[in-house]
């Protein structure tokens, strides 16, 4: 299938690594150009395994920076002359109980996995045109809690919240909002995970962990014009975990 990103441009944080990176190597390999976000010195070594100037750049940013939006907007407009959309993952809250998490650590965490991913959305929305997409990664933690995981458990169920919030005010503008709620994917995060779980096999339908790829092939197509009539969406990708409809 023809996605139709050929020298679209897509912002994606988080994109130097893990379900960012998958991101954005399935979209430059359909011919997108994408301007990546970390926070260190892997962001300019991963712009360069995703084909260079041409097709990648890298920023190195914090989701909680207010200036971070309008930063990679104009990172975008600059290296490529166009915005068409954005894959904005905010990374895994930290871990821990709702008993035992510490009033900061939820401050930091609001900043950035709502707030940060909030104005990313709207700096690029105040950009793109008809036809502009954004996507927002979440977790299966929308759906239902995950144990030793309460800062997700508390804020990714809003961003889902938010997300559709913007699907009905963005919509009119011809601008698609949906979500990915990745679970199980064989990633950094996932070996962290495996700590809480004891390293228990994942409890999905197809007992096993999912590859990144397999998680970047399905964002691509939820950004791309491919998706053309789809917003409002939140789309698991865990192997069939979440058993509810």
């Amino acid at each position: 299938m023809d996605l139709g990103v050929k020298d679209h441009v897509y912002v994606v944080t988080g994109g130097s690594r893990g379900l960012g990176l998958a991101a954005a190597q399935a979209l430059t390999a359909d011919g997108a150009k994408v301007v990546i976000t970390g926070l260190g010195d892997g962001v300019a070594e991963a712009a360069r395994g995703l084909g260079g100037a041409e097709h990648a750049v890298g920023v190195v940013a914090d989701n909680a920076d207010p200036a971070t939006g309008d930063a990679l907007v104009a990172a975008a407009l600059t290296t490529f002359g166009r915005l068409d959309g954005a894959m904005i993952s905010v990374g895994g809250p930290p871990v821990g109980t709702a008993m035992d998490v510490e009033d900061q650590v939820w401050r930091q965490a609001f900043e950035s996995t709502f707030l940060g991913a909030l104005r990313i959305a709207k700096a690029v929305a105040g950009t793109c045109g008809t036809g502009g997409s954004i996507t927002f990664v979440l977790s299966s933690s929308v759906r239902e809690p995950i144990p030793g995981l309460a800062v997700s458990n508390g804020l990714r169920p809003g961003l889902a919240m938010l997300a559709k919030t913007l699907t009905d005010e963005l919509g009119p503008k011809g601008i698609r909002v949906n979500g990915l709620m990745p679970a199980y994917i064989a990633t950094d995060r996932q070996k962290e995970l495996s700590a809480i779980t004891c390293g228990k096999p994942p409890d999905n339908a197809l007992g096993r962990f999912g590859e990144p790829a397999e998680f970047g092939r399905a964002a691509a197509f939820l950004l791309s014009p491919a998706a053309g009539y789809l917003t409002g969406v939140m789309l698991p990708v865990d192997g069939g975990a979440l058993r509810m409809l």
